[in-house]
Formats: C-alpha cells, structure tokens, sequence
C-alpha cells in the first residue's frame, strides 16, 4: 500500500518538507511504499473555475499538477503538511487543494482514501488548528477518512520543527495511526 506525503510550502528543506520525510520514513520502516510532492519543487497555477473538467478529464491548465493527479489517485493514503501563513494553508497548497476538483469530478477518485493533516505554526498555538482544519476540508469533500493523531486534530508542531518535541510526538502518532488504519484495511 501507498502512502503519499505533500508539503504544502514554498521553502526548500524547510520544516514542512523534514516532517513528511520523518512520517514517510517511519511508515516505510512499517513495510508501506512511500512517495513525496514537494510542492517547493512545482509550480501549480490556481484553478479559474474555467468548469472544462466537468466534461474533459483534463484540467487546461498545463503545469507540474499533472504529475500529481495520477499520485493522488494511486495513493491509499495521503498526509499532508503545511506552515500557517496568516491562519491558514499555503496558496501553493490551496491551489493544489483547488484544482483537485478534477479528481472528484469523476468519480470521487479520492473518495475512501486514508487521509492526514500536519501544521507547524511560529507558536504553540498559532493556527496549527486551523490549518489542518483547512486540510482536514479538503479531505471530506473528496470522502476520504480522515484520521488525527488518536487524541487530537493531527501533527500540531511548533517551529523550528526539530526542538518542538511535543509536536513531533503527535507527527509520530498520526502516522502511526495512518498506517494502523491502512493495514486494517488490508486485512479486510
């Protein structure tokens, strides 16, 4: 089974981009295929609501998003991390989130799909909530099931990433619970 992590931040080998490594290290060591969308690395337009992909499988808009729908339709489970800007997800990310549509437009490609979200904020409580919030959204109206770190919302983490222990304990934990939940799933 696959796991899919995308950090949703522009910087390079920022704390976003070291916390889907950590997760995806810890589910490869659980036996599970990993793959990453830096989107750092990518260049995703946001969606015009043109509606082409109501009739066309195809978004006109031709950048690095279509490489990612085919990710996001093998994956089984997503997890996706993103730093608050100003209360919220990334644009990178939520243009990402935007022309998604495409995929639920035919057939809820993401519908069923394992899903998790991570946020890391400049202070313990500095909108990490709301972020994933905003992830755990998206998630839903594609139908997919979302899961937190078994108490709370997800990985809550305070910058820098590295010295936030706390943090990484609920990162450690969602994953955790991602894969319990795929290999429950597969045993079925």
């Amino acid at each position: 089974m696959k796991i899919l992590g995308i950090s949703g931040s522009p910087k390079k080998n920022g704390n976003s981009e070291q916390m889907i490594n950590r997760v995806l290290a810890m589910a490869e060591k659980r036996g599970f295929t990993t793959e990453k969308v830096f989107l750092s690395e990518m260049e995703i337009k946001p969606c015009i609501a043109c509606g082409n992909c109501r009739e066309s499988e195809e978004c006109p808009i031709k950048d690095d998003m279509e490489k990612i729908y085919p990710k996001l339709d093998e994956a089984d489970a997503i997890i996706v991390a993103s730093p608050v800007y100003f209360g919220s997800p990334t644009a990178q990310l939520k243009a990402l989130f935007d022309r998604s549509v495409l995929l639920r437009r035919h057939n809820f490609k993401l519908s069923n799909k394992i899903g998790a979200g991570i946020a890391i904020g400049g202070s313990r409580n500095g909108g990490q909530e709301k972020t994933i919030q905003v992830i755990q959204d998206w998630m839903h109206i594609h139908g997919m099931v979302v899961v937190g770190d078994g108490g709370h919302f997800g990985g809550i983490v305070k910058k820098p990433f590295s010295e936030d222990e706390t943090g990484t304990k609920t990162l450690d934990d969602t994953i955790e619970k991602v894969c319990d939940l795929l290999e429950m799933m597969k045993k079925t």
